[in-house]
């Protein structure tokens, strides 16, 4: 009995000494995802996406109903003609006083030349002079009224034309663009919904960017750092496995607990620190899917 016993024992420890990890951590595949969500409030009059196709940044996805939004444009661009045509004349306005002023100028220097010879009084200077001075207070006081009139509508005008171009802006924001080229993973509402601001459209993904999430433990940290190349195993079940090329992105400062799908190479390792490596999708790789790294 011994002897048949010492032989499978020994062929057991073999097979536990052969069993030695190909890999330095795992991890799973993620890719930077983007949720779009309505600017503007309004009926969804066009959302002709699908979940899984393929978006262009800047890519026109939705459009939400700008009918108010103009009729307020319209209504706003009427009120600044408005104000701007009510605008006083301050030259036309202060015409009629000018000419006094320029007659009652002419009327002093005139009773000055006949003061000097003997042939008028001073008092009729001096009310000439008082006459001239009093057009002159009322040209003044013409003036600031009329300038702050000016000055004013001016300034109701151009609050009117912040309001048109925020109009303008809400329009443009009615018509929703892919911020990112990448495809579409969720669509959260349909044509003829209503749209309010911050309600969420869609979730947006770059798939042929991906990263993968892996942890390292601290006495591995020596052997990382950002821009290394390391090579990136994708396990798709069985013996099917594809390895791609990889570069270190992102290295956590702070150490965290092994999360519970995650093994590392030293599994009695608590504290750990995430780091990404960057993977260029070919189209096999999925979001949530498996992979370790070799360093």
């Amino acid at each position: 009995m011994k002897r048949i016993l010492y032989p499978v024992a020994a062929l057991f420890i073999l097979a536990a000494c052969d069993n030695t990890a190909d890999y330095d951590a795992t991890g799973i595949f993620e890719t930077t995802t983007v949720t779009v969500s309505a600017e503007t409030a309004g009926k969804i009059i066009s959302f002709a996406i699908s979940e899984g196709d393929s978006v262009g940044a800047g890519q026109n996805i939705a459009v939400i109903d700008t009918t108010l939004l103009e009729l307020q444009q319209l209504q706003l661009g009427s009120q600044r003609q408005s104000a701007e045509s009510s605008l006083p004349d301050v030259a036309a306005q202060a015409a009629a006083l000018r000419t006094q002023i320029a007659h009652q100028q002419h009327e002093c220097d005139r009773l000055s030349r006949l003061l000097s010879d003997g042939a008028t009084t001073q008092k009729q200077f001096d009310d000439a002079k008082a006459q001239l001075s009093v057009l002159n207070g009322q040209l003044a006081a013409l003036l600031s009224t009329l300038g702050k009139n000016r000055s004013s509508i001016s300034e109701n005008a151009l609050a009117i034309q912040y309001q048109l171009e925020q109009i303008a802006d809400q329009i443009t924001k009615s018509k929703i663009s892919s911020p990112l080229d990448g495809t579409i993973l969720v669509k959260y509402a349909e044509p003829g919904e209503y749209a309010v601001p911050g309600k969420p459209l869609c979730k947006i993904a770059d798939l042929n960017n991906m990263y993968l999430r892996s942890y390292f433990t601290a006495n591995q940290l020596a052997d990382v750092k950002i821009g290394q190349n390391v090579t990136v195993i994708a396990d798709f079940g069985g013996d099917e496995q594809y390895e791609y090329p990889g570069t270190i992105t992102w290295i956590a400062q702070e150490s965290e607990f092994t999360p519970k799908s995650i093994q590392t190479k030293d599994s009695r390792a608590n504290l750990v620190y995430a780091v990404k490596v960057a993977v260029k999708n070919d189209g096999r790789l999925k979001l949530g899917q498996y992979g370790e790294v070799r360093l």
